[in-house]
């Protein structure tokens, strides 16, 4: 007897890079020097928002990219030097929670990602959904870019790497909040940890006034 249950082919890695580079296919035929722009980090309780930007040429795409939050530890920490070395623009911005705090977390994700493109003139910026930011060159915001599109792609692994190590060092100086686990997320640990201790410097004042109370936003 058949059996009838269906199954879903597993998608290859030359698949996947055939997919993910549909968009950027297209506008390198049109002749476009193409970068991805991403941010990782908007919801912590803790800790900066990165952004990066990156461009990788044609002839130098890395199989196996794909949105960062897709991906396991391991696996973007494998790209990530294989990312940068290929890459012919790479840029990273940090924004930390002061700024947060003083202009909002939507504001401050937008300059990151301003400061990080801003050397990579006369391209076409592929950003994962946010738009009207000031580049220097065309930009198009793609609703979950980092699913459709490579360099959006292969800047949210930049991004996501570079703020875990980044959190991970902030572990050791602030042990108590287990940053290298949560990496600022709001978790039962987290949460616990800031009611018992009180924040430390890498928190965002204006995420943790509904956990705390009056005085801390």
């Amino acid at each position: 007897m058949q059996n009838d249950r269906s199954h879903k082919r597993r998608e290859t890695a030359l698949e996947k890079l055939e997919r993910l580079t549909r968009i950027e296919r297209g506008l390198w035929a049109e002749g476009f020097k193409i970068a991805g722009i991403d941010e990782v980090g908007r919801g912590p309780l803790a800790g900066p928002v990165v952004t990066a930007c990156v461009s990788i040429p044609q002839d130098k795409l890395i199989p196996g990219v794909d949105d960062s939050k897709k991906l396991s530890e391991k696996r973007r920490e494998a790209l990530y030097p294989l990312l940068l070395a290929a890459a012919d623009y790479a840029e990273t911005c940090f924004i930390g929670p002061e700024m947060i705090d003083e202009i909002n977390i939507l504001q401050a994700t937008r300059r990151a990602m301003e400061t990080c493109a801003a050397k990579f003139e006369n391209g076409l910026f592929l950003i994962d959904a946010v738009e009207g930011l000031r580049l220097p060159g065309e930009s198009r915001a793609l609703i979950h870019g980092d699913a459709l599109s490579y360099m959006i792609g292969a800047a949210s692994i930049i991004a996501k790497v570079t703020r875990d190590r980044y959190m991970i060092e902030l572990d050791e100086k602030y042990p108590m909040y287990g940053f290298a686990r949560n990496k600022g997320y709001g978790t039962a640990e987290h949460i616990a940890a800031l009611r018992k201790y009180g924040p430390c410097p890498e928190h965002r004042r204006s995420f943790i006034g509904k956990i705390l109370g009056e005085g801390y936003e």
